[in-house]
């Protein structure tokens, strides 16, 4: 930890969320499954506008400190992705992440057949860390940290 806590830096517990039905086009794998990196691409989005409401910037993602796929992802999920900010450095910001299964197609009641789940499926966890630009260059093109 910087020694930060919420009181002294408002971007810590920061929350977004995104939402995102999985087409079926997705499916890679027998029983409509969907390969782990679907999940990761969304966690790079939510982690994406975490950089951009924190810090006025897109970011990148600098890597993971663990990641464990917990249940199964399937063409028909709607899946509910968050990213919650839970250490801040100068220029890293350490989110956890978690992708949930919030509604399920049921191809076998029907073509369209889908169900809400109460409580949602938890299916991917991570923890992994975000850099942005020093606060003193804007960019590549000022000759900035990247």
């Amino acid at each position: 930890m910087t020694g930060r806590d919420v009181a002294a830096d408002p971007r810590l517990g920061l929350t977004v969320l995104h939402r995102r039905y999985v087409p079926y086009s997705h499916a890679h794998y027998a029983g409509n499954l969907v390969d782990g990196a679907y999940v990761l691409g969304l966690f790079g989005d939510v982690a994406t506008e975490v950089c951009i409401r924190t810090d006025g910037d897109e970011g990148l993602f600098a890597g993971y400190a663990q990641v464990r796929f917990e249940a199964p992802v399937r063409a028909g999920d709607v899946l509910e992705v968050a990213a919650t900010v839970v250490r801040v450095g100068s220029r890293s910001r350490t989110c956890e992440f978690e992708c949930r299964v919030v509604c399920r197609g049921r191809p076998e009641l029907g073509g369209s057949a889908a169900e809400v789940l109460d409580p949602p499926v938890v299916a991917v966890t991570a923890v992994g860390t975000v850099v942005v630009p020093a606060a003193e260059s804007a960019g590549p093109a000022d000759g900035g940290p990247w």
